[in-house]
C-alpha cells in the first residue's frame, strides 16, 4: 500500500489514450475513482491527463528485483542510510512504471550486505518508511538454504502483512561447484561484498557446506510456515527436474530463473510459472550463461519477466520482445503485469479492468525506446515526466 491508501484519491480522467484492455489495444478514455479503475465516467473535479499519442498500460509488477542494493551500497564498503536508499529506490520504481515491487532481500550466512543483521535492519526500515512510498513495496525473502541462524527471523517475517514471498536459494552449492571447476570470475566481487578476501570467502563457503545435512529440515520448516501464512513460494536456479519436483512438493509452484531446459520443461508441464530476467532479454542473453530469456518467451516457456538487477529492463524487455515479431504488445506486457499478478496472488491488479487498483502507466515510444511519461499508483500520480499532459 502506498502513502495514498488512507485518503480518498482525487478522480483522474485519462483522455484520448490507446488503452490495453481485454488483451487488446483500443482508443479509449479511462477514469479512476477512490484509487480504483472506474467502470464509467466519474462526476466531480477530476485531474485530466491528455494521453493522446500515448499508450495507457497496466502498472508493472516486479516479482524479483535487487537493484535496491545499489542504493544501499553503490560501491564495496560504501553504504548509505536505509531511509535514503528507500527514497531513491521508490523514485526509480515510479519512473520506470513499476507500481508493485517485490524486493529480493537475500538472507544469507554471509557477513556484510546480505547478512541476517542487514536483513533485520532492512525489514525494520521498510516498515517504518512504508507510509511514505509512491508505489507498493513488498518483499521476496530470498533465504539461502544454509542460513540456519536466520530460520526464526524468516518465519516471523512470513507472518507479517503484506505477506512476503519466500524463495529458496542455494548459492552455497553452486559457489563450491564454480570454485572446484576453476571458474573464479565472480569470486572477488562476492568476497568484496562481504568484506572478505577471496580465500577467506572460499573457506567460509566450505565451512557452511559441512552442515549440508541440516538443510532439508530447515527448508521444510520454512515451507510449512510459508504455507501457513499464505505466502507464495518460489525456487531459485532450478537445474534438474528433480530440483523442481523437490520444491514443488514443498509448495513452491514458481520456478525462478531455471538454469536448464530440463527444469524449465518440467515446470511448464506442471502448469507452473517460470521467471526469467528482463535484463537477459534487453542484453540479448544471460550474463551467466543461462537460458536465453527472449527465446524462451518466444516459445511461451517464459511466463514472467523480473527486473532482477536492473529496473529499466522490464519495460524495455516488453517492447523488445514485440520487435522480434513473435508476440504482440498485449502478450509481452502480460509477462510484466497480468502473469506476475496471477503468480503472486494479487487479484486486484495486473489489468485495467474496472474495480482493479488504479495502477496505470502512460508510455511514449521515442527513438524506438519506451519512455514512461506518467505513473499512477493506487489512483495517485506517482510520477510525471511531461507537464503538458495536464493541459
Amino acid at each position: 500500500m502506498n502513502s495514498t491508501a488512507a485518503k480518498v484519491a482525487r478522480p483522474i480522467y485519462i483522455a484520448n489514450g490507446t488503452v490495453l484492455q481485454n488483451d487488446e489495444l483500443v482508443h479509449a478514455d479511462l477514469w479512476t475513482e477512490n484509487g480504483r479503475i472506474a467502470a464509467a465516467k466519474v462526476d466531480g473535479d477530476a485531474l485530466r491527463l491528455n494521453a493522446e499519442g500515448l499508450l495507457v498500460l497496466p502498472g508493472i509488477i516486479d516479482v524479483h528485483g535487487d537493484a535496491f542494493e545499489r542504493s544501499i551500497m553503490p560501491r564495496a564498503s560504501v553504504s548509505f542510510d536505509l531511509d535514503l536508499a528507500f527514497q531513491d529506490t521508490d523514485q526509480q520504481l515510479a519512473a520506470n512504471g513499476i507500481t508493485t515491487a517485490y524486493h529480493g532481500l537475500t538472507i544469507s550466512w554471509e557477513p556484510g550486505l546480505r547478512s541476517l543483521e542487514n536483513a533485520k535492519k532492512f525489514m525494520a526500515a521498510l516498515a517504518a518508511e512504508r507510509g511514505k512510498f509512491r508505489v507498493d513495496h513488498r518483499v521476496q525473502l530470498r533465504w539461502e538454504t544454509f542460513a540456519f541462524d536466520a530460520v526464526g527471523d524468516v518465519a516471523a517475517w512470513l507472518a507479517q502483512k503484506p505477506t512476503p514471498a519466500l524463495a529458496f536459494n542455494d548459492h552455497t552449492t553452486s559457489t563450491i561447484e564454480r570454485v572446484e571447476s576453476g571458474n573464479l570470475t565472480k569470486l572477488a566481487g562476492w568476497a568484496s561484498r562481504c568484506g572478505l578476501t577471496p580465500d577467506e570467502y572460499v573457506a567460509m563457503v566450505y565451512r557452511m557446506a559441512e552442515r549440508r545435512a541440516e538443510v532439508p529440515a530447515a527448508v521444510a520448516e520454512l515451507a510449512a510456515q510459508a504455507k501457513q501464512s499464505g505466502a507464495v513460494i518460489l525456487s531459485h536456479d532450478d537445474v534438474t527436474k528433480e530440483n523442481r519436483a523437490y520444491y514443488r512438493d514443498l509448495g513452491a509452484d514458481i520456478s525462478e530463473f531455471p538454469m536448464t531446459l530440463e527444469a524449465l520443461h518440467d515446470a511448464n508441464s506442471h502448469g507452473e510459472h517460470a521467471v526469467f530476467g528482463a535484463p537477459n532479454v534487453v542484453r540479448g542473453g544471460s550474463h551467466n550463461g543461462s537460458l536465453n530469456a527472449a527465446d524462451m518467451a518466444d516459445q511461451e516457456l517464459c511466463t514472467i519477466l523480473a527486473s532482477d538487477y536492473h529496473y529499466p529492463s522490464l519495460i524495455n524487455a516488453a517492447f523488445a520482445l514485440t520487435k522480434r515479431k513473435n508476440m504482440s504488445l498485449a502478450q509481452s506486457w502480460a509477462l510484466i503485469s497480468k502473469n506476475p499478478a496471477a503468480a503472486m496472488h494479487l487479484t486486484d491488479r495486473g489489468t485495467l479492468e474496472a474495480g482493479n487498483r488504479a495502477d496505470i502507466i502512460l508510455v511514449r515510444e521515442q527513438d524506438g525506446l519506451p519512455q514512461v511519461v506518467a505513473t499512477l499508483s493506487n489512483g495517485e500520480l506517482a510520477y510525471l515526466a511531461d507537464g503538458d499532459l495536464l493541459r
